[in-house]
């Protein structure tokens, strides 16, 4: 027997073991699973392996990533109303029935970015569900997440559950990965986008997520202090490695001198000129296929050292670095996704001019993902949900962790975010546990439903004939 055959009998093997578990006690499972990841020496010891290892991120972020990452899940499955075993409702007028049933084993690809606070969020999920998983951690974070595997195992040995519900695969190649999809019952793949597209070709029903480039509006009515303290916290947060991290933002002409003042004041560095240029060059290089590509050297770095190895002075306490825009901006290299703490700044006059540029920034990347609004006008709120093609718009709020769902807000509590088919994936939902549970619908007979013809017909008949 392979390795990929012997994880996912031993997986399937373990599943048998919980087939009867209740809901209490598969809540239980997820608690005790959830508390190793959450518990504060579990979470240094992982956020510093993970730094240490990856060299992405900063291990205060990555503390505060966990308690968001895992408590929230928690909270969600432990809802009363979060039934994935057995009746989950019942209609008595339609006469339906619905049962939840696990989905299987699951194949879970981490990203090297979030190595692991993502399977702490993952594994709750996927677990609510009486399902098994299989990790496959980055080649470049095997150590961090191999470990935030073992906690889990642990916590599952505490509450007597089979510990191969909670696998990983920490050195498994591309071959190996493309069998380990193709064998399991689902894939949810968080990553780049060719392990995404991997996902998605794989055969196996797959969850993923698109190209993130979250840019966000700041409206003439916004309170711009308050505006550019969220930006500035999400855009450093963990130095920029969430998807959800504002890359742009659009600012009203009559705001925009103050709100490049507020940036100094939180510790942004104003790039302007040739500064621009010499940073431009740092952020893009040719790679080896002679194509312009974002340097893998500032990936998730501070910006004190981006700016420093681009050759650039600035303050020591320097924590972002705020780029002037060019236009027009859709076309400006800097409006796209940087994953790292630069952050560019454009102006607008009217809402429909700020439309026009989240819409074409986020074409040309970011389609489908998110965009963000600081406004208290409703009018800006509605018009923005009825038009823009995305999946997810967050209201004077930080995008890094209202996307993914906030105390602050009702979002669901997730590491995955889905862009719909915008942006290549199959739901625009955040991937819960939800999306881990089959449902068996019984439909028991009800009196039978007459229709008109007249009712459906007439409005039809009346205005074009028969």
């Amino acid at each position: 027997m392979n390795k990929v055959a012997d994880l996912i009998a031993k997986a399937r093997g373990a599943q048998a073991q919980i087939a009867s578990y209740t809901q209490e006690q598969i809540n239980e499972v997820c608690v005790a699973v959830g508390w190793e990841l959450y518990k504060d020496d579990n979470i240094e010891t992982l956020a510093r392996l993970a730094v240490e290892e990856t060299g992405y991120g900063n291990v205060a972020s990555k503390i505060i990533k966990h308690k968001r990452k895992v408590g929230g899940p928690l909270q969600d499955i432990l809802d009363p109303k979060a039934i994935s075993v057995g009746l989950m409702e019942r209609d008595e007028a339609t006469g339906i029935s619905k049962y939840a049933k696990p989905v299987g084993v699951v194949c879970a690809i981490l990203p090297a970015t979030n190595p692991t606070a993502t399977p702490g969020t993952n594994v709750i999920a996927i677990l609510k569900g009486r399902n098994a998983v299989i990790f496959r951690p980055s080649s470049r974070a095997r150590k961090a997440s191999s470990l935030a595997v073992e906690y889990m195992r642990e916590g599952l040995r505490k509450v007597g559950a089979p510990v191969d519900l909670v696998q990983c695969y920490d050195d498994a190649d591309i071959p190996t990965t493309n069998e380990l999809m193709a064998k399991c019952d689902l894939v949810l793949a968080t990553g780049g986008g060719p392990m995404v597209r991997a996902a998605y070709s794989s055969g196996t029903p797959s969850y993923g997520v698109g190209t993130g480039n979250a840019v966000c509006i700041i409206a003439e009515d916004a309170d711009a202090p308050d505006a550019v303290a969220k930006i500035t916290a999400s855009n450093t947060f963990d130095n920029a490695t969430s998807c959800s991290s504002e890359n742009s933002v659009i600012i009203h002409e009559s705001l925009y001198d103050q709100v490049v003042d507020e940036f100094r004041k939180n510790n942004g560095y104003i790039v302007d000129g040739p500064e621009r240029d010499q940073l431009f060059r740092w952020l893009w290089i040719t790679n080896q296929k002679g194509k312009l590509a974002l340097n893998p050297d500032i990936v998730a770095q501070s910006a004190l050292k981006v700016a420093t190895d681009a050759g650039l002075s600035v303050p020591p306490e320097t924590t972002q670095l705020v780029v002037i825009g060019l236009e027009p901006a859709p076309l400006d290299k800097f409006s796209e996704e940087k994953l790292c703490p630069v952050l560019t700044l454009y102006k607008y006059a009217t809402f429909d001019e700020a439309l026009e540029k989240i819409v074409g920034i986020t074409d040309r990347c970011g389609r489908g993902h998110s965009m963000g609004i600081h406004t208290f006008k409703r009018e800006y709120i509605e018009r923005m949900g009825r038009e823009m093609l995305t999946s997810r718009i967050s209201v004077r709020a930080p995008m890094a962790a209202a996307n993914g769902g906030h105390a602050t807000n009702g979002m669901p509590s997730t590491a995955t975010l889905g862009c719909g088919t915008w942006g290549k994936n199959a739901t625009t939902e955040n991937i819960h546990w939800r999306h881990f549970i089959n449902v068996t619908w019984v439909n028991e007979p009800i009196a039978a439903k007459d229709f008109s013809e007249q009712e459906i017909f007439g409005g039809l008949w009346a205005k074009y004939g028969k």
